[in-house]
């Protein structure tokens, strides 16, 4: 346990959840080749049904507004997922969220964002969301046609018109206050120099790079990496980091990047992938389910089941599964090896995902260890540089 985690009289106390992952559609107009969910070893999706009935949001929106009241929340997030969230109407997605601030406390705020792969984006969608108050975050895998072949519809055809074309429509004027920024998907097979120069084309207000779900058992692509090249995806951030780093002006925010700078300079922060502070989202399903995050599907069929449902158990019951426990646990979930490193506090562990071996559960260290060391390492020279100058 560390002085970042909240203590009470028996031990570490849970913390609440701040940030409630809604699965607005449980399929996907795309087929990509690389997908964890629809193509790894959790097949739960295919026995939900595709949208969620109004009983299962009206129970939503109660939790929700009990579990704020509970902990007294001035601020939550409310996340519209899917599969692809906006083959749902947009007055649909936005009478859920309507549903859920008004029924949370009168001081609590509701930030809402929608997660799209962008290519059903157009100016009535745009406005109805933005009326609302949601924002758009869009997934792409680079800002090039090159980048995203593996993103194709269920016929094979690409996505990349589509998506490009939603996204130069957000990015116009009469949107960009709707706009929360791009997420991708760090892939050794594209320049990163390249990937990085292209997402700002599209004038993104912020960009997260996410490492590839992996774990040791099933590792991701370039990994185990040879010897000659110990950190791939630590060395593919680093590049990009040093153009960020050195620009004139930093045109975008990187998450990934401001919160290892934070972590560094003793700042509390956290990723998913990143630092100890005690991971607070949980996930409705479209039946009602309550479950851990989409990433842990990528271990095993089942690894984000809970058992509750929003119809018999709270959210705070949610707190106490062993699965959620462990993801707060902080130092005491992670291996030996870990707890010994002396980057344990920026670095974390890294995604609770990427610690997993087959049989043997999440306590050890992620798969991408040492391409996190670089990083970290990286980004601290750099630091020191600055400091030194």
């Amino acid at each position: 346990m560390t002085s970042r985690e909240p203590t009470g009289p028996d031990g570490p106390r849970a913390v609440p959840f701040r940030q409630f992952i809604l699965k607005m559609n449980g399929r996907c107009n795309l087929a990509c080749r690389y997908c964890y969910l629809y193509a790894g070893p959790d097949s739960g999706w295919r026995h939900r049904p595709a949208t969620p009935a109004a009983p299962v949001l009206d129970a939503t929106a109660a939790r929700i507004a009990e579990h704020a009241a509970a902990h007294g929340l001035t601020d939550i997030a409310v996340a519209l997922h899917g599969g692809e969230p906006l083959l749902a109407e947009a007055a649909t997605l936005g009478a859920v969220v309507d549903r859920v601030r008004a029924a949370v406390p009168a001081d609590c705020t509701v930030h809402a964002t929608v997660q799209t792969n962008g290519t059903l984006l157009d100016d009535d969608r745009l406005r109805t969301l933005a009326a609302h108050r949601i924002r758009v975050g869009v997934s792409l895998d680079g800002g090039l046609p090159a980048h995203n072949l593996a993103r194709v519809d269920h016929a094979g055809r690409p996505s990349w018109p589509a998506a490009a074309r939603g996204l130069r429509l957000l990015a116009e004027d009469r949107h960009r206050g709707s706009y929360a920024g791009v997420l991708c998907v760090v892939d050794l097979a594209s320049d990163p120099a390249e990937v990085y120069e292209s997402l700002l084309d599209f004038s993104p207000p912020a960009v997260d790079f996410l490492l590839p779900h992996g774990n040791r058992s099933v590792p991701p692509p370039g990994l185990p990496a040879p010897a000659e090249r110990p950190a791939p995806y630590g060395d593919w951030l680093c590049t990009v980091f040093d153009r960020w780093w050195r620009s004139d002006r930093r045109r975008v925010r990187v998450r990934i990047f401001e919160e290892c700078l934070a972590l560094l300079l003793g700042v509390p922060a956290a990723t998913e992938s990143l630092g100890l502070r005690p991971f607070d989202a949980v996930v409705v399903e479209t039946d009602g389910s309550i479950e851990q995050v989409d990433s842990l599907k990528s271990a095993y069929e089942g690894a984000a089941a809970t058992g509750l449902d929003v119809f018999h158990h709270t959210f705070d019951e949610a707190l106490a599964h062993p699965g959620v426990a462990a993801r707060q646990a902080g130092l005491a979930a992670l291996a030996g090896q870990c707890r010994r490193c002396p980057l344990v506090q920026v670095c974390g562990g890294g995604n609770y995902a990427h610690r997993y071996v087959a049989g043997e559960g999440f306590r050890h260290p992620s798969v991408y260890c040492a391409d996190l060391q670089r990083l970290i390492r990286h980004i601290a020279d750099r630091l020191a540089e600055a400091a030194a100058a």
